[in-house]
């Protein structure tokens, strides 16, 4: 028999001998924010550094550039077990969503269990995923990925925070574009001429707000306008806004999305105007965490020492993470890296993601993953628990 304890140990000991090189690879990270699927140097500083330590890297993965899988097989007959890594940042504020620690905790898990695999019944594979914040094109790096994850027997990340959880939630999205197409003309001169796109796009949003009160509280709406004419004595002749629609439901989210679409048609027919809409990033599925898995890293947290806070409430945001939680058992859990209350997205976050607090989230982050990497590998009475949680999520699902 495997001494898990013993194994756990081994591990805690490692990322805290590499610890030093981890903070250096994720301030370099974060020093060099790169926005999805171009995410070049960090691809490569991470899979190198797996390559280097014996992983067999496998590069392009799925079709998209920056991926990647890192493979280490142990003893053949046991569970594979995935960890993730996103490496995309924000365009305009960096790494505010702190992706600069979630790719080097799994890097840092994977280099410490490197040492103990030849005792383990299993693999172990590390996927660099790409594009997961939803403002570039084909964003969702793991809903393209989430097929070839699921050959896996759980998945696993850490995401930072302002709090430390391991039941997290997040919602389902659409993200799409909409264009307004209209008529260029004087806007002094002939104005009566021309057909105003703006007109069109402001409606729109008129349309959209008035459109809230009648959708379930979880209904998030959220846009910008991307495009509102080129100068101030031109009638905008084309405009374009992008849209998030998010809620808790992906069969309700639909229905909402076809809601926001009658609005946009609306007000092209109000403004004279032609529209097109197109989904410009995949579509993201509510996060679905395996209770059976949270618990394992919930307990290893509390052995070294990390304080585990309970959720007082459901995420408004989404991840693609979302989408591999509904094709093989997941957990995104979260580590806290500032203050309480902390906003994502914010330059205060970024701040955080390279500071002390960040660099002892990054830690206890490797540490969790590597030791419920563990209790997988050594345990076969949780695997089991862990895939009945979740053929039971998925015979509710199709009911």
């Amino acid at each position: 028999m495997v001494d898990s304890e013993s194994l756990k140990k081994e591990v805690i000991a490692e990322i805290d001998s590499i610890s030093k090189k981890l903070i250096e690879i994720s301030d370099r990270i974060h020093a060099q924010p790169e926005i999805g699927h171009k995410e070049f140097e960090t691809s490569k500083l991470l899979s190198s550094e797996l390559e280097k330590a014996g992983f067999r890297v496998e590069k392009p993965v799925c079709g998209l550039a920056t991926a990647f899988k890192a493979t280490m097989p142990g003893k053949p007959g046991g569970p594979t077990v995935a960890l993730l890594a996103e490496m995309d940042a924000l365009e305009g504020i960096g790494h505010g969503c702190g992706h600069n620690i979630i790719g080097t905790a799994s890097l840092g898990a994977a280099l410490a269990l490197k040492k103990i695999m030849p005792q383990i019944n299993g693999n172990l594979v590390v996927y660099g995923t790409p594009a997961e914040e939803g403002g570039v094109e084909n964003a969702g790096g793991k809903v393209i990925m989430a097929n070839e994850i699921a050959k896996a027997d759980v998945a696993m990340m850490v995401h930072p925070s302002s709090n430390t959880l391991v039941n997290a939630t997040s919602i389902a999205r659409e993200a799409m574009e909409f264009e307004f197409f209209g008529k260029s003309a004087h806007a002094g001169g002939s104005p009566h001429e021309g057909i105003n796109a703006l007109n069109a796009v402001i409606h729109f949003f008129t349309l959209v707000d008035s459109l809230r009160q009648h959708v379930k509280p979880d209904v998030r709406l959220h846009g910008i306008i991307t495009d509102g004419g080129k100068a101030t004595n031109v009638v905008p002749e084309h405009a374009a806004a992008k849209m998030y629609v998010r809620a808790k439901d992906k069969g309700y989210m639909k229905e909402v999305v076809e809601k926001v679409k009658k609005c946009a048609e609306g007000a092209a027919v109000a403004t004279g105007t032609t529209m097109k809409v197109r989904d410009y990033a995949n579509t993201l599925e509510n996060m679905t965490t395996n209770h059976t898995l949270a618990e394992a890293m919930k307990k290893n947290w509390q052995e070294i020492g990390v304080k585990v806070g309970e959720l007082d409430r459901e995420s408004g945001g989404s991840t693609d993470m979302g989408n591999v939680s509904q094709v093989v058992p997941s957990i995104h859990p979260y580590i806290a890296i500032g203050p309480d209350k902390m906003p994502g997205h914010s330059t205060e976050f970024v701040k955080a993601a390279a500071s002390e607090q960040g660099h002892q989230g990054l830690i206890y982050a490797a540490k969790g993953l590597a030791m419920t990497a563990i209790d997988v590998f050594t345990d076969p009475e949780l695997l089991a628990y862990i895939k009945k949680e979740f053929k039971e999520f998925k015979e509710k699902k199709r009911k």
